[in-house]
């Protein structure tokens, strides 16, 4: 196999993507197959939270395909990991927040919200904020505001409106018309974006005095990145829906929605049905997140992410970082034009260390390394940073 069959098979989401050929991967680590290695700062966009080939997730998933792979749509038998797994999360989320549907992906997880939405409040229109991103499917792409990224595939969700995160008078666009407010609790592709001055309670105060959702995207931030086991917990509100994806699965494909009994059972009837999958709570992918979130729940990890936090704060000083935003693992530093931002990225990774953008904010890299990392990883990798902005 080659990289030219990549190019020839495969198909491309941009013109000029990494083509890194891989070989293996381990820990904090991904080695290429020429065998040099790379520190990775971004696992897999937030989705590796345990690194590469954690040994309980790996037994884990070992364990489950020696007794059964797929065996029936999501929902009719009782498979003993994706219960497990739906258990363990409601014994560590608020009551309100107690049944749990497991399905793909997160933008998956996404669609499933809206839907739950729609079908409990009766409304159609949902608020969600400037510069959001829930995913890339025609219901989370019509949350998105970016008309670039949209118009070629429109007609998409109509009825939808924005805010702009952390402004408190757009709160009025909020109305009985509104079905559900879906916001990043930190918004991630914005520029990893924290919500201030107490604004997603009043997000959430705002909609039940309308009778509105209001819908938390803990996808990127969810999972023990940011010091919580969900971010939401720094922030004085509990959502009536939780949306969550990427880290849950340890590196391995799912997303999950969790609501009230009251809510969540909408979807059984009038129309039964009312979100189906198959693949959804797959047991080997059930049985990898169930085994990352027990080695989350049951280790120093999640406070671990705060000193580690501080260490990169403490090492990565330097006249061209303007700022680093973020908290715990999910960072992202600014730096003053879109082209360093590039230079310091393709630079890093020629010196073996691995960074990323985000997706709006062009003069913003993301550092969004494993939970696992080492204090000696770090200041490797910002090492390689410092070297970098320092060559510039």
């Amino acid at each position: 196999m080659s990289k030219k069959d990549f190019f020839t098979y495969q198909a491309q989401t941009t013109p000029h993507p990494l083509a890194m050929e891989i070989d293996h991967a381990k820990g904090s680590y991904i080695y290429d197959t020429a065998g040099k290695k790379y520190l990775d700062f971004v696992a897999g966009v937030s989705a590796c939270s345990l690194g590469h080939q954690h040994p309980r997730v790996v037994n884990a998933i070992k364990k489950q395909a020696d007794q059964y792979l797929h065996v029936m749509v999501y929902g009719e038998y009782v498979q003993q990991p994706s219960v497990a797994l739906a258990k363990l999360l409601a014994q560590h989320l608020p009551k309100s927040l107690q049944k749990t549907y497991l399905v793909n992906s997160g933008t998956e997880a996404i669609e499933g919200a809206m839907k739950l939405a729609k079908r409990t409040t009766g409304r159609t229109q949902f608020i969600a904020a400037k510069n959001a991103y829930h995913g890339n499917t025609q219901g989370s792409m019509s949350l998105m505001n970016f008309t670039e990224r949209k118009e070629k595939f429109e007609p998409l969700l109509p009825n939808i409106d924005y805010i702009q995160f952390n402004n408190e008078a757009d709160l009025q666009k909020i109305t009985s018309q509104t079905a559900g407010v879906i916001l990043e609790t930190i918004q991630g592709g914005a520029g990893i974006i924290e919500p201030k001055n107490d604004y997603l309670n009043k997000v959430q105060q705002r909609c039940k005095a309308v009778g509105a959702l209001f819908i938390l995207d803990e996808i990127q931030p969810g999972f023990g990145r940011t010091g919580k086991l969900f971010g939401f917990e720094h922030y004085n509100c509990t959502p009536d829906i939780l949306v969550m994806g990427k880290g849950m699965g340890g590196g391995m494909p799912i997303g999950a929605f969790s609501a009230s009994e009251a809510l969540m059972s909408t979807l059984q009837t009038n129309p039964k049905l009312g979100h189906i999958t198959t693949f959804g709570g797959h047991p080997v992918i059930a049985a990898a997140a169930l085994a990352t979130l027990q080695e989350i729940t049951e280790t120093s990890l999640i406070q671990d992410t705060l000193a580690k936090e501080k260490l990169i704060r403490k090492q990565l000083q330097h006249p061209l970082i303007k700022e680093i935003r973020g908290k715990g693992l999910m960072l992202a530093l600014l730096v003053e034009t879109p082209e360093i931002c590039s230079e310091i990225i393709l630079k890093c990774q020629d010196k073996g260390l691995i960074l990323f953008w985000l997706l709006f904010e062009a003069n913003a890299i993301r550092i969004t390394p494993p939970l696992t990392i080492s204090e000696n990883e770090i200041l490797e990798g910002c090492e390689i940073i410092l070297e970098v902005l320092n060559g510039l």
